[in-house]
C-alpha cells in the first residue's frame, strides 16, 4: 500500500470525482427511485464480482460457494440491526459476517482448496447449499424460509460506493503486495511456484478466505438496502449470476470485474420494458458477446494509471506498481 500511495490517491481522487458526479446528479433530480436502485446493485455487484475475480482469476481457483458467503453477511445485519437499529449495530453486523465468513472459510479452504477444478467447484457449491439450508432450518434465529422483514435501511448510494471504492483499492493492492504476486505464481504454474518454495496452500487459503470475507461485506450492504432477507436469494443461481460477470468482464481483470458490473447492470435496466422476454434478450446478449470475445470483454487488461504517467513522463518503467494504478 505504501509503495502505491501516488497511485491509490490519484485512484481515491478519481473515486471523489465520480462520488460528487453522482451526487449533483441525486441533487438535480435526475436519478428516480428505479435509477437509485440499478446504482446500489451495480456497486454490490462490483464488490461481489471483485472478491469472486480475486478466487478465480488470481488465485486460479474455481469457487461457486460466493452466494453462501454473501449470506452469511445478510443474515448477520438482519439479525443484529433488526431490533437495535443503531450505527454501531450495523458496523458490528458488517464486521462480525465478515469474521464469521473469513472463519468458515478458513475451515473449509484447508481441505477443499487441496481439490482441482471440477471437484473444488463441487465442493464449495456444496459448502454454500450447506449454509444456505442451515439458514432455512435455524428458523428461531433466521424465521426460515420466510426470511426476516423490517430490516433498517442503513445501505443508500454513498455507502455501498465508499465500501466498493475500499473493496477495489483492497484488492489491487493484494495483487500487487508481494502475497499477491506468490498468488499469481500459484495461478500459473502452481507445481513450479511449490518448487521455488511458494506456500501454494497458504495463498489459496488466503485468497479464499479474503474473498468470502467481502462477499459477505456485500450481503450486509444488499440486505440493509432492501431491508429484508429471504434464504431463496442466496441459492446456486446467485453465485451463477456473480461467476457470469467475472466471466463477461475477462477472468482475471479487475477492470473488466468493474466494467462488466456496470454494463450488465444497465443492459438489465433497459430490458425492463421488454417483460418475460428480458432474460431471454439478455442471456442472448451474453451469449454473442461472449461468441466474439471469448476472453471477456477486456480479457486481462487492466486499466493502470502508473502506465498513463510513464507514457507521457517517459520513463519507460516496465514494472506496473498496481492494477489499477
Amino acid at each position: 500500500m505504501k509503495k502505491n500511495l501516488k497511485y491509490n490517491l490519484i485512484w481515491l481522487a478519481l473515486a471523489c470525482v465520480i462520488y460528487f458526479g453522482l451526487f449533483a446528479l441525486y441533487n438535480g433530480g435526475f436519478i428516480t427511485i428505479f435509477t437509485d436502485a440499478i446504482i446500489v446493485n451495480i456497486g454490490i455487484n462490483v464488490i461481489l464480482a471483485v472478491s469472486l475475480n480475486l478466487i478465480i482469476g488470481f488465485s486460479g481457483q474455481l469457487s461457486l460457494g460466493h452466494a453462501g458467503f454473501m449470506a452469511i453477511g445478510a443474515y448477520a445485519a438482519a439479525i443484529l440491526t433488526q431490533d437495535n437499529p443503531t450505527y454501531l449495530a450495523f458496523a458490528l453486523s458488517l464486521v462480525g459476517g465478515m469474521l464469521i465468513s473469513g472463519f468458515i472459510a478458513l475451515i473449509v479452504g484447508v481441505p477443499t482448496l487441496r481439490l482441482k477444478g471440477d471437484y473444488l467447484a463441487i465442493a464449495t457449491l456444496g459448502v454454500s447449499e450447506i449454509i444456505r439450508i442451515l439458514i432455512v432450518n435455524f428458523d428461531e434465529l433466521t424465521n426460515g424460509p420466510s426470511g426476516i422483514f423490517g430490516i433498517p435501511q442503513f445501505s443508500n448510494w454513498q455507502v455501498v460506493f465508499i465500501f466498493m471504492v475500499l473493496a477495489i483499492l483492497l484488492v489491487s493492492n493484494y495483487i500487487h503486495s508481494g502475497d499477491g504476486r506468490a498468488t499469481l505464481a500459484v495461478r500459473e504454474d502452481e507445481i513450479a511456484a511449490e518448487a521455488m518454495g511458494v506456500n501454494t496452500a497458504k495463498y489459496k487459503v488466503t485468497a479464499f478466505v479474503l474473498g468470502a470475507m467481502l462477499a459477505s461485506l456485500a450481503g450486509s450492504l444488499y440486505a440493509t438496502y432492501q431491508q429484508s432477507v429471504f434464504p431463496n436469494d442466496y441459492d446456486f443461481m446467485k453465485s451463477i449470476d456473480i461467476l457470469i460477470i467475472v466471466v463477461f468482464g475477462g477472468i482475471g481483470s479487475t477492470t473488466g470485474a468493474i466494467v462488466a458490473a456496470g454494463v450488465l447492470g444497465f443492459l438489465n435496466m433497459y430490458l425492463q420494458d421488454f417483460g418475460s422476454l428480458r432474460m431471454i434478450i439478455y442471456a442472448l446478449a451474453i451469449i454473442v458477446i461472449m461468441i466474439f470475445k471469448p476472453s471477456g470483454l477486456l480479457g486481462t487488461w487492466e486499466f493502470s494509471i502508473k502506465r498513463i504517467i510513464d507514457k507521457f513522463s517517459k520513463k519507460g518503467d516496465d514494472q506496473d506498481a498496481s492494477i489499477n494504478s
